[in-house]
């Protein structure tokens, strides 16, 4: 589990590349400083881990390219305890990512083999989210409810009900629409009944499953 200033190097030349491409969040840029990303992925491919690429992990799914893990933060505009529902835990690095800007984090993954890799990864690293949980992501997490904010990390064909009955009048669901393409797409909760919808151009992601548990 080597952190190397070598590492440290190559994490500051990936935020300025975000940063070049449109990132402008100071907090979500210090947090892809912050956060070895190289330690979320299989060793083969370490020497790789700061290109702004998706790799495979576990169980099938990816670990989200940095620029959308970046994009997709700096949607949420994160205030320090913020609480975040995250909709797929995955590798944890994006989990990590919203923790080292100070959002208290609930994380839901339904993948049972990630779930036990990333539950025993993320307090290794000393990251430490308030909930990771085994669970269905369509369903969300009434009992925590209401979030300043809910990220979605991977492609949904339809936006899940129970997730925006879970937002905070004020909050953002974060989420990827759509089968082959998605369409990165946030939520704001205008008043009980009310959203605002705002769309942000064409991600590819892994499809949310459903009902595996």
């Amino acid at each position: 589990m080597k952190n190397t200033a070598k590492h440290q190097g190559l994490r500051n030349q990936l935020a300025k590349l975000l940063e070049e491409k449109g990132i402008t969040d100071k907090n979500v840029l210090e947090a892809i400083k912050t956060i070895p990303r190289h330690l979320f992925l299989n060793s083969s491919f370490e020497d790789f881990a700061y290109q702004d690429k998706a790799f495979p992990i576990a169980a099938d799914q990816t670990i989200s390219q940095p620029y959308t893990v970046a994009f997709q933060s700096q949607l949420l505009e994160v205030k320090k305890e913020d609480k975040i529902l995250e909709i797929g835990t995955g590798s944890g690095y994006q989990t990590a990512v919203l923790c080292a800007m100070g959002a208290t984090v609930y994380t839901i993954e339904r993948q049972n083999e990630l779930f036990k890799k990333t539950s025993l990864l993320l307090p290794k690293l000393g990251i430490r989210p308030k909930k990771v949980i085994f669970g269905d992501g369509y369903k969300g997490l009434p009992e925590f409810a209401p979030f300043d904010g809910i990220i979605v990390t991977a492609g949904a064909p339809f936006i899940p009900q129970p997730l925006m009955a879970q937002l905070k009048v004020g909050g953002k669901l974060v989420i990827p629409l759509g089968e082959e393409h998605q369409i990165m797409t946030m939520l704001i909760r205008k008043n009980e009944t009310q959203f605002e919808k705002h769309e942000f151009g064409e991600f590819r992601f892994v499809p949310l499953l459903e009902n595996k548990n």
